[in-house]
């Protein structure tokens, strides 16, 4: 019989234990950490389509510490706002609160997970407990090549110091995870031989962690280079013996090649990234109806923006990822100053009053202001080149013609007798 128990034990895989406020990776298909595209509209966006998880932008770990927490009355978001430092160069003008991170905490319960930027365990811990009580998981952003991350310790640099990556992990699990009840996890990418990478995977995969994303690309690999996987189900094999699920990011285009990848290498879960910056309803699946035309998501995407009040710079930067740049409607977004003018060129004439109060409460009505007072001088400019004559040349010519009394001369020169 105890034979018979130990065989039955030893079959079972081991499982790292899914915190009460956690989620579990596996059998998860999810939207990629994205820099400007994995702000809090593309992320409901991607849910509403049907991804299964969600990550946040990678947010540097000593930008949150010192932010206030509010909560807008009306998106009811919760948005963690700090003050510039820097003095504004006029005192009569008052300083504007930037938005660092912001999340929905009705329409992303439990299946949004902050990415951190650091490179220290005591900041890391400082930051993620700002955010702990309304997240499923804390990740570790261990893979983003770029210099301003790299240069401060953070991001692919930390490949390079396992140990000390691994004092990460392990301080969040203890002083978050296990406080806040959620998983902790981490994003890492390829090393320079499948040897450095497995003997990193195994010493992070004993920190406590419940997940580990691996991007299928070396340091200095650029996302136009293609993917490698000959790794991926060693990857998968050592995570899968310590109970820690193993998720694939790197040229997975849609659902249903991301849900035939996992079975391919054996992996638990999968993350798509340019495809869904491009084209989020690549998270449905064939069945579904699988893509939809572009001027379907950009409707959506431009409905939940105004709910939201989306920073406009962000929604215009979004807007051109998910349009096919060829269209001369995408030359009229592109020189939108407000969400009033874009909604106005994508003829969504019933999205034209909130985008009119949108633009009024983010300071955007002014923008339109300055356009028009710029476009009539451009016009006016054009008439003079033309041998035309502009507005005023118009308006002192009408009044010339009016009669001598009509302009006031008969006036003016009976109060001189």
């Amino acid at each position: 019989m105890l034979r018979l128990i130990q065989a039955i034990m030893n079959s079972t895989p081991k499982r790292v234990p899914i915190p009460k406020n956690g989620v579990d990776y596996r059998g998860k298909v999810a939207l990629a950490p994205m820099v400007r595209s994995g702000e809090l509209p593309s992320r409901l966006l991607a849910l509403k389509y049907g991804a299964d998880l969600v990550w946040g932008p990678e947010t540097i770990d000593k930008s949150m510490i010192g932010t206030q927490k509010r909560v807008d009355p009306i998106s009811s978001t919760i948005d963690y706002t700090r003050t510039p430092s820097n003095a504004p160069k006029n005192p009569a003008v008052a300083l504007k609160e930037s938005k660092i991170y912001r999340l929905h905490p009705a329409r992303e319960h439990g299946r949004l997970i902050f990415q951190i930027g650091t490179s220290s365990p005591s900041t890391a811990v400082e930051a993620a407990k700002l955010v702990a009580p309304h997240v499923a998981g804390i990740d570790v952003n261990a893979g983003c090549p770029k210099p301003f991350s790299t240069l401060g310790g953070m991001g692919a640099a930390l490949l390079q110091t396992p140990d000390h990556l691994a004092s990460i992990l392990a301080a969040l699990v203890t002083e978050v995870g296990n406080v806040y009840e959620i998983g902790i996890s981490v994003k890492i990418r390829l090393l320079e031989t499948a040897e450095k990478t497995e003997t990193l995977v195994r010493k992070l995969c004993c920190t406590g962690i419940t997940g580990l994303t691996v991007h299928c690309r070396t340091t200095p690999m650029r996302p136009r280079e293609r993917a490698i996987r000959d790794q991926l189900r060693m990857i998968a094999d050592i995570c899968r013996g310590e109970g820690v699920a193993c998720i694939m990011n790197g040229d997975v285009k849609s659902r249903d090649e991301a849900l035939q990848l996992m079975q391919e290498y054996g992996v638990d879960g999968a993350m798509i990234a340019t495809a869904a910056e491009a084209n989020p309803s690549s998270f449905r699946t064939k069945e579904e109806g699988g893509l939809l035309p572009w001027r379907n998501v950009v409707e959506e995407y431009m409905r939940i923006a105004l709910d939201m009040d989306n920073k406009w710079g962000n929604t215009k930067f979004t807007l051109s990822q998910l349009m096919p740049g060829k269209l001369e409607v995408y030359k009229k977004v592109a020189a939108s100053k407000a969400y009033t003018e874009a909604c106005r060129a994508l003829d969504f004439e019933a999205l034209s009053d909130q985008a009119s109060e949108v633009d009024e409460r983010l300071g955007l009505s002014r923008n339109l202001d300055v356009a028009a007072v710029k476009n009539a001088k451009e016009k006016n400019k054009s008439a003079q080149a033309a041998g035309g004559r502009t507005e005023v040349e118009r308006s002192l010519s009408s009044e010339i013609r009016l009669p001598l009394s009509a302009r006031g001369i008969g006036i003016s020169t009976a109060m001189t007798v």
